[in-house]
């Protein structure tokens, strides 16, 4: 499934942050996102997933206009913009756990903890992490999901070197698999690693 935009405009307060903007990642394909800082990426990030409205323009999915409060849309779309949202009084394997279970997944879960690092992390509750681990735990919560589409926003945020090398394969690996990726990124090298085309803001 494919996800993107066509025609997209976007203002804070009159002042406008993107305007007749179109592009769309076709299963397979990786489109990042670049700009600086407060460009408007994460803004546009979450007017492809529904978390903000765009003021004209269409989130495209799939071939046609998407309806962001469908359930098909929901279940496609894996995404991790900002801080990770978790179950604070479960574990981290628990919380993994429960994800996967409540989108129908057969992922190991003890595989992917361990690809993304927290492993020794995980019998702790996501509060009592630290910002790096949160944002890793961020990344396993769209793995352990079915998806065809991912969209991620900075995901190499707080990865040291390893860290990147293994982000960068595993989006390669996504690609691979038929999955449409959508990331903002300031990591050049990820970006010509993974990135079929580029939008800049």
């Amino acid at each position: 499934m494919s996800l993107g935009v066509g025609d997209a405009c976007f203002s804070y307060g009159g002042v406008p942050v993107f305007a007749g903007l179109s592009f769309v990642a076709a299963p397979g394909e990786a489109v990042a996102v670049l700009g600086a800082n407060g460009s408007g990426k994460s803004t546009l990030l979450r007017c492809l997933v529904g978390a903000e409205v765009l003021d004209s323009g269409r989130v495209l999915f799939d071939g046609g206009v998407v309806d962001e409060s469908s359930g098909a849309f929901r279940a496609a779309v894996a995404s991790l913009l900002d801080d990770a949202d978790y179950f604070p009084d479960v574990s981290v394997v628990e919380h993994l756990r429960l994800l996967a279970w409540l989108h129908g997944s057969t992922a190991d879960v003890s595989a992917v903890l361990s690809e993304v690092g927290l492993t020794s992390a995980a019998d702790q509750l996501p509060p009592t992490l630290s910002s790096g681990q949160r944002h890793r735990l961020g990344l396993a919560s769209c793995f352990v999901r079915p998806r065809s589409v991912l969209v991620l926003d900075e995901p190499e945020q707080r990865l040291d070197t390893a860290g990147r090398t293994w982000l960068r394969s595993r989006l390669l690996a996504e690609k691979a698999s038929g999955v449409a990726v959508v990331f903002a990124s300031h990591d050049q090298e990820l970006v010509e690693a993974v990135a079929c085309r580029t939008v800049t803001l």
